[in-house]
């Protein structure tokens, strides 16, 4: 097949071996964004302190920014024709994220979440590197577009803790 032809095509018409490499990278990316959603709900939840207000705010628009991530994601597993991941065992056993033990002080939140967002960030250039490799346009643009946001986050979790 021609470049023209290979990027005239959709992944779905790939076989099953291309998109089933897609989709095991999505299913860990999937695994690693719900376990830093579930961190960041549990710091906006149990965070306290003289600026609770300030990272209760900041934990809930990570939250609900990472809630629209995994649904986009699982969408993707599922419109390359795969089962997306859906319980705690298999995220916790896809996921490279390691979770706190206890409530941590604001400060330690904001580096476990930090460190948790690298996390995110290296396993989303993992799924666009196969992506991109099989000429997956979707994927690399969804993967993109988190990339997008994780970076941002980290940069501003890293000026916190400057």
């Amino acid at each position: 097949m021609n470049n023209l032809a290979i990027l005239m095509s959709t992944i779905i018409d790939q076989p099953t071996e291309t998109r089933e490499k897609i989709s095991v990278h999505l299913e860990k990316l999937l695994a690693d964004t719900y376990t830093l959603y579930l961190m960041s709900h549990n710091f906006h939840w149990n965070v306290k302190g003289t600026d609770f207000y300030s990272y209760h705010k900041m934990f809930e628009e990570h939250y609900l920014a990472l809630a629209d991530a995994v649904d986009e994601i699982a969408e993707r597993i599922r419109a390359i024709g795969f089962t997306a991941p859906a319980t705690f065992r298999q995220f916790s056993e896809l996921t490279t994220i390691d979770e706190p033990e206890g409530i941590p002080q604001p400060m330690e939140m904001v580096k476990i979440a930090a460190s948790a967002h690298k996390e995110v960030i290296k396993q989303a250039l993992k799924v666009l590197e196969v992506a991109d490799d099989h000429h997956d346009v979707v994927t690399v643009d969804l993967v993109t577009q988190r990339l997008t946001y994780h970076e941002k986050v980290l940069w501003m979790l890293n000026t916190i803790l400057a």
